[in-house]
C-alpha cells in the first residue's frame, strides 16, 4: 500500500499580511506541525504510536519551498513503497492519513469528529471494494490526540506568543482536491488546549467507555446527553482494581457493540473540566458503579 499526500500549513493576520512572521515562533510551529504529521503517519502505516518523530518508519515527510507572497509551507508525505520515490496523488492510504490527521487536529482544537462517520465509513467502503488498508481503531486515535497535544499547541505559537499571526489553518491536497483539516487555529483554540477550569461540585453521569489506557488511567466515555465521547481521567483515589474492572468491562462489551449488556453503561461521579468559554473538555472521575448512584 502506498500514499502521497500534501498538507499545507498557512498563517494569516498580523504582520503575515505583509508577508512576514516571527522567525523563532514559526520555527517552533513547524516542529509541532512535523511532529503531529509524523506521529499520525506512523500510526497509520505501522499500527503503533511513537513518542519521537525521528522514529517514523515506512514513510518520509518533505518540505516544499514556501510560496511567494504568502506565509504557507507544504509538507509532502510519501508512505509505503513510494517513501523513496514518487506516487500518485490519490490513494486509499492517503485518504486514511487525511482522516486520521483530521481526527487528531479536530479533537485537539475542540471540534468533535464522529469516528463512525469518518474513518468508519471509509473502512466500510474499502471493505466492500476489497481494498486492503490498515485499520486504526478509535482508542488508538484517542491516545494519539494525547501524544500530539504539545505539538498542536506549538502550531499556535505565532498566534499567542509575539502575535505575528492571528490565525492558522491546515489543508490536505490529493489529486488536486483540497480539504480542510480540523478548524481554524486562533487564540480561542489555544486557550481551549491550555486552560482548564474544574467545577466546584460533582455530578453523576452515565456513559459507555470507548477507550482506556491503564498506564495513564485516561480514556473516553460516550455520554448520550453530550452527544459525543468525552475524555476522562480516574482520580488518584479512584484507581482500585474494582474500578478498573468496571471500566474495562464497559470497554470490552462496547468494542463489540454489545450495547444491551449489563456492563455496557456505567455510572460515574465526576467533576467537569471546561475551557474558558465553557466547552466541556474532560471529566475527572472520582467514583464508578455499575448500579444507580445517588
Amino acid at each position: 500500500m502506498e500514499a502521497s499526500i500534501n498538507f499545507d500549513l498557512s498563517f494569516g493576520g498580523g504582520i503575515t499580511d505583509r508577508h512576514q512572521i516571527d522567525f523563532y515562533d514559526v520555527s517552533q510551529a513547524l516542529i509541532g506541525f512535523q511532529r503531529s504529521l509524523a506521529l499520525t503517519t506512523h500510526l497509520v502505516v505501522n499500527g503503533e504510536i511513537i513518542t519521537q518523530s525521528p522514529s517514523l518508519k515506512g514513510a518520509r515527510i518533505y518540505a516544499l519551498p514556501p510560496e511567494e507572497g504568502s506565509w504557507k509551507i507544504t509538507a509532502v508525505i510519501l508512505a509505503g513503497a513510494y517513501a523513496v520515490t514518487t506516487a500518485p496523488m490519490d490513494t486509499p492510504l492517503g485518504h486514511v492519513i487525511h482522516s486520521a490527521y483530521d481526527y487528531v487536529v479536530s479533537e485537539s482544537l475542540g471540534f468533535h469528529v464522529d469516528y463512525e462517520q469518518s474513518l468508519g465509513q471509509l473502512y466500510e467502503e474499502y471493505n466492500e471494494n476489497q481494498v486492503n488498508v490498515p485499520r486504526i481503531e478509535q482508542h488508538q486515535l484517542d491516545s494519539l490526540v494525547e501524544k500530539c497535544s504539545t505539538a498542536i499547541t506549538e502550531i499556535h505559537r505565532p498566534i499567542f506568543k509575539n502575535q505575528s499571526a492571528s490565525n492558522a489553518s491546515i489543508r490536505s491536497r490529493m489529486a488536486g482536491k483540497a480539504r480542510g483539516i480540523g478548524g481554524e487555529f486562533n487564540i480561542e483554540t489555544y486557550q481551549y488546549i491550555r486552560e482548564e477550569f474544574e467545577s466546584e461540585e460533582s455530578e453523576v453521569i452515565q456513559g459507555r467507555v470507548s477507550s482506556y489506557n491503564n498506564n495513564t488511567f485516561k480514556g473516553r466515555i460516550y455520554v448520550a446527553s453530550e452527544g459525543r465521547p468525552i475524555s476522562f481521567e480516574l482520580a488518584e483515589n479512584c484507581r482500585s482494581n474494582q474500578v478498573v474492572q468496571f471500566i474495562v468491562a464497559s470497554l470490552s462489551v462496547n468494542a463489540v457493540k454489545d450495547f444491551d449488556s449489563e456492563w455496557s453503561a456505567i455510572n460515574c461521579r465526576v467533576f467537569k473540566n471546561t475551557s474558558r468559554t465553557g466547552h466541556l473538555k474532560r471529566y475527572t472521575i472520582v467514583q464508578v458503579s455499575s448500579g444507580v448512584m445517588e
